[in-house]
């Protein structure tokens, strides 16, 4: 198992990065949050879990360990994915998740793309008292970065959804919302609203 990488960021994208570290490049998918954190840096550390299926090895990397615990006990859960997982991350902070759990909050868990009513019931039934132990902090997000629509409609796209009604998503939150809206947030908006 590799617990994390630490090494140069040669590639980085809203839904995966490139890592060299040891003269290896590792191709680690992350969420909108670790994406944020590490899209000025040129190296760092992310914290990495490695998913074995029949036919594919996948690395997903963390910028902390909170969120890394967040993603395994999210795929514990039946029905929930790696891909849910992190668009579930991608869609809610870690302190937003827990506190969507903690409440019983199962419209804002339905809001999410993938999430239907049997899931969001699953995920607090199975998660409450696991979240409940975690002491998770409220991340305050920053605009460090330019953003635009062609990273967030990438981002869509390689998360799996249409790209025709991603962009529609996209085009509509810009014309309603201020100019500076970060990558994360007009992910966000459009993850709700499609």
């Amino acid at each position: 198992m590799i617990a994390y990488i630490e090494g140069k960021l040669t590639y980085k994208c809203p839904t995966y990065v490139i890592m060299e570290a040891g003269g290896i490049g590792y191709q680690v998918n992350i969420s909108l949050y670790t994406y944020n954190k590490v899209s000025n840096l040129e190296s760092g550390k992310l914290y990495t879990h490695l998913h074995i299926k029949e036919d594919a090895h996948t690395l997903y990397g963390f910028y902390d360990e909170t969120e890394k615990e967040i993603f395994i006990l999210l795929i514990s859960i039946s029905g929930i994915g790696p891909s849910v997982a992190r668009t579930i991350l991608s869609s809610l902070s870690s302190h937003e998740l827990q506190q969507a759990v903690v409440e019983e909050n199962y419209v804002l868990l339905e809001s999410i793309k993938g999430i239907g009513a049997k899931s969001a019931k699953r995920i607090v039934l199975e998660l409450k008292d696991k979240l409940l132990k975690l002491e998770v902090e409220p991340n305050i997000i920053g605009s460090e970065h330019n953003t635009n629509k062609r990273e967030a409609l990438s981002a869509l796209v390689m998360l799996g959804f249409n790209k025709t009604q991603a962009e529609q998503s996209i085009n509509k939150i810009l014309k309603s919302s201020e100019n500076n809206i970060t990558v994360e947030e007009l992910i966000k908006l459009a993850l709700k609203n499609m």
